[in-house]
């Protein structure tokens, strides 16, 4: 299967559309997971899996992303918080996954459900080949009638662990795996026009265009034991809804309301035409492995006329990488204005940088001939 044979979404646009759902994405933040002490809030888990069984035995396909591996070792680590130095989360992440993996089996196992430990990193989803590759494991396990549990491999992270967050990855696994739905869990209930506790906040039922948003004092603090926010929800679920997912925001106390298609927490519908799947994993999953600069023209012509990137607008590349892999594309004022696979290595793009498509083919070669990054592999963001 190839990166554009995914599995397409039923396109929900209503909440009470959201019970006919039969594949879901379902993530819950650490805070929702752990009790004040930094341990595993046992019976917290047990209920979100009691509530998540109720649809695995009506047939729909479940899969978990669980964060709190960092914050459910605090307590036996006897750390106070969550540490900032990347070493000590790394080995908090070590005792914490395997807590945690333990939790969800047992919480499972007591409905004769069994589970399985997934863990990501962001180069898993950049790769085309390993992107298939979690998509074909994730299917495996789903076909199998297991309930995949997925979480960001903050042991051998470095990146990830100071930037990432498992909202965004949640969208990504929706995505990858045609979700309809993808429900973000939190202590939050929803999303509200000022801080829940302002005077005056009123709950936002459902939002259709992220970008009247823009004036809403969301919040950007996570909690003390994880790294997400209202905004990397919000963007998360931007991320579903934009893929032919519907998403929706609330707090595991409303989780089965919100299965139901109650009027909880914040609703996103899915959108209308659904982005090309290849498009929509260079957009949203893929950070460039190096720069490309482009001139004036060659910039207007990639965002105007969505044409392929020639050589000869090319004026200078940043980094080192192979053919075949994500870039970012500049203009000249150094803005990133799009992303695409590159048909060259850094070193050939140098070789080319300036060159007529003519003057490459004498010059380097007949293959060299080809676009730098053809238009089908690019997208414009």
């Amino acid at each position: 299967m190839s990166i554009t044979e995914l599995r397409q979404p039923e396109r929900l646009t209503t909440r009470d559309s959201l019970p006919s759902a039969r594949r879901i994405v379902v993530k819950i933040g650490s805070s929702s997971l752990t009790d004040a002490h930094g341990h595993l809030d046992q019976d917290h888990i047990q209920q979100i899996a009691d509530t998540a069984v109720g649809l695995v035995e009506q047939g729909t396909e479940l899969v978990i992303v669980s964060s709190g591996a960092i914050a459910a070792a605090l307590g036996p680590l006897g750390l106070a918080e969550r540490p900032n130095a990347v070493s000590l989360q790394q080995a908090a992440a070590s005792v914490g996954q395997a807590l945690l993996a333990t939790a969800w089996q047992g919480a499972f196992a007591r409905h004769d459900r069994i589970t399985g430990q997934v863990l990501l990193t962001e180069s898993d989803v950049i790769r085309p080949q390993t992107y298939r590759n979690v998509r074909t494991a994730l299917e495996a396990l789903l076909g199998l009638g297991t309930v995949p549990v997925v979480n960001e491999n903050d042991t051998t992270a470095t990146h990830e662990i100071r930037f990432g967050d498992n909202d965004r990855l949640a969208a990504l696994v929706a995505q990858l795996l045609g979700a309809d739905t993808l429900i973000l869990l939190t202590d939050v209930d929803a999303l509200y026009t000022a801080p829940p506790r302002e005077p005056g906040a009123e709950r936002i039922g459902q939002v259709d265009d992220v970008a009247r948003l823009a004036g809403v004092s969301i919040g950007s603090v996570g909690s003390k034991v994880g790294t997400g926010g209202m905004v990397t929800k919000l963007s998360a679920a931007q991320l579903a809804a934009t893929t032919g997912t519907a998403a929706l925001m609330t707090s595991t106390a409303q989780f089965a309301a919100a299965l139901a298609g109650q009027d909880v927490g914040t609703f996103f519908p899915a959108q209308h035409g659904r982005r090309r799947s290849r498009l929509v994993w260079l957009r949203f999953a893929t950070r460039g492995a190096g720069t490309v600069h482009l001139d004036e023209g060659a910039a207007h012509a990639v965002r105007s006329s969505r044409r392929s990137l020639l050589a000869v607008g090319i004026s200078r590349v940043e980094g080192t990488f192979p053919s075949g892999v994500p870039v970012d594309v500049a203009a000249p004022d150094g803005e990133i204005i799009a992303r695409g696979l590159t048909s060259f290595s850094s070193d050939e793009l140098r070789a080319m940088a300036g060159r007529s498509t003519d003057d490459a083919r004498e010059q380097l070669g007949e293959r060299f001939r080809r676009p730098a990054v053809h238009r089908d592999q690019l997208v414009v963001l």
